[in-house]
């Protein structure tokens, strides 16, 4: 539990991305002795899990109105959950095969679970190991086979580290370490993609209180204060509001949007914006992007109206906060689970990307943006950007926003885009198609951030194949694995 609860200094915002190889190896070397294997796993994750995502408690104890010992109860029982998928993978390492073959057959055994835990009651992929990785040589790997692969390399390293004789092995160990190392950092030498144009964009951060954020009556207030915010950023090729700023359903704010939309196209300018929209017919609610000013810079007229072509709506959704499962039985039961707004419908898993100004981006609302395969299937050779807009003031001072804002950092990486993330009260901030942090502005408070920001065509060998290299060299790992187990 220990080691595993020591992994949270190896993310944001410690980033001491050393210590990852150091708790994970200390974790599988208990494999070794313990009779007890799957316990051994599930605790090394409830220390994991329960440290790196204390955040959570932020917000079902301040915003889902449960006392603390039941909010602490279903922490409890969500990081309990979590741990099961390490578990399962340490599990099945030692029950399988013999220790020397853990560094062959463990990445595969973890990849397996990992995808498990991103798919399963819809997903949860926060916190895969390699993320810890994004300010560390290892991340050059991230354009050729993703977060997915680097997560492998750790898992292989880690548990090299675990089971080499370190005083007689250690020229083994130290080579297969620098080899990793020293081709990440050459890997990150590469320029996977081309220049596509500059642009300059200004994104703007209300910091709106999660309190305020729907009651009726800040709505003008809310409006007014982006309208404000925003009216010295006109003359730059595209603004952009986060997620649900506009805090009136959209078909109850269409003479805001027109208004927005007349401005935008009258400066010369886009704005993209995050709203709910609500079909009264089906009772449908999504979770949308728009596209409000000229589409292409050539034109010259208006055309916002209800419901038309370019947006985006949310295709993953936060369990609780954005639907709730079994609503029938769960929503009477605590405010946690009758939240505002937790009942979206999911959009497409893939969607045209947004056009603004001429610029295509391939959009994330919030949680999507840790959804690797998902933002890739959305970023073609054409897609300039991807833009992701959040409202990260459910989490508070806890760390989870800067964990948000690296998670992002890979995306970008991955695929070669900058990537423009707005949020309500942080972190909001420009990363460039290498995933440094540009720019960025200070958490809770209001303001305004630009930048000229270089737009990138192309694809990276990760956009073009995605995770098949990785499951099948770990899967050939598995295969030496399983073959030297039967003949030694």
């Amino acid at each position: 539990m220990f080691s595993g609860a020591s992994l949270t200094f190896a993310y944001a915002p410690f980033s001491l991305w050393p210590v990852t190889f150091v708790a994970l190896a200390l974790a599988i070397r208990q494999l070794v002795k313990t009779q007890r294997p799957f316990l051994t796993g599930w605790l090394f994750g409830l220390g994991w899990f329960g440290a790196g995502i204390s955040w959570v408690h932020v917000s079902i104890a301040d915003f889902g109105g449960l006392p603390v010992v039941l909010s602490v109860g279903l922490m409890l029982i969500l990081c309990g959950y979590l741990a099961l998928y390490p578990a399962t993978a340490l599990w099945a390492a030692r029950r399988w095969f013999p220790a020397r073959l853990w560094p062959l057959a463990l990445p595969f055994l973890w990849v397996v679970a990992e995808w498990l835990r991103s798919w399963m009651l819809s997903g949860f992929p926060w916190l895969s190991v390699g993320y810890s990785q994004i300010n560390s040589p290892l991340a050059g790997w991230a354009p050729v086979a993703g977060e997915t692969g680097i997560t492998a390399i750790i898992i292989a390293l880690a548990a090299a580290l675990a089971v080499f004789r370190v005083r007689s092995q250690w020229p083994a160990l130290a080579v297969i370490f620098i080899v990793s190392l020293v081709s990440g950092w050459l890997l990150k030498k590469v320029n996977w993609v081309e220049t596509a144009g500059v642009h300059s964009v200004a994104m703007v951060q209300g910091n709106i209180a999660q309190s305020l954020r729907w009651v009726p009556e800040q709505d003008i207030p809310t409006m007014e204060k982006y309208r404000g915010l925003t009216t010295p950023l006109w003359d730059n090729d595209l603004v952009i509001w986060p997620e649900a700023a506009v805090p009136k359903l959209e078909l109850m704010a269409t003479d805001f949007l027109q208004a927005m939309d007349r401005q935008a196209v009258s400066t010369n300018t886009a704005l993209i914006t995050g709203i709910v929209n609500y079909n009264w017919e089906s009772e449908e609610a999504w979770n949308n992007l728009l596209v409000l000013g000229r589409k292409t810079p050539e034109e010259t007229q208006a055309r916002y109206h209800y419901f038309h072509a370019n947006r985006y709506a949310k295709h993953h959704l936060l369990p609780i906060g954005e639907f709730v499962p079994f609503e029938d039985i769960l929503r009477p039961l605590a405010p946690l689970f009758d939240l505002p707004m937790s009942s979206f419908s999911r959009g497409d898993f893939e969607q045209t990307n947004l056009i603004a100004n001429g610029i295509r981006l391939a959009p994330a609302i919030c949680f999507e943006i840790a959804f690797p395969r998902q933002v890739s299937a959305n970023v073609h050779s054409d897609t300039d950007m991807i833009i992701t807009v959040s409202n990260d003031a459910w989490f508070g001072h806890s760390h989870g926003p800067a964990q948000h804002l690296d998670i992002a950092r890979m995306r970008a990486v991955e695929t070669g885009r900058p990537v423009l993330r707005a949020t309500n009260n942080g972190i909001t901030a420009f990363i460039n198609e290498k995933g440094d942090v540009t720019s960025v502005l200070p958490q809770f408070e209001a303001g305004s951030l630009l930048s000229d920001v270089a737009a990138k065509h192309g694809l990276t060998p990760y956009n073009r194949a995605g995770d098949i290299p990785v499951w099948f060299v770990s899967g050939l790992l598995l295969c030496i694995a399983l073959y030297l187990k039967r003949t030694h």
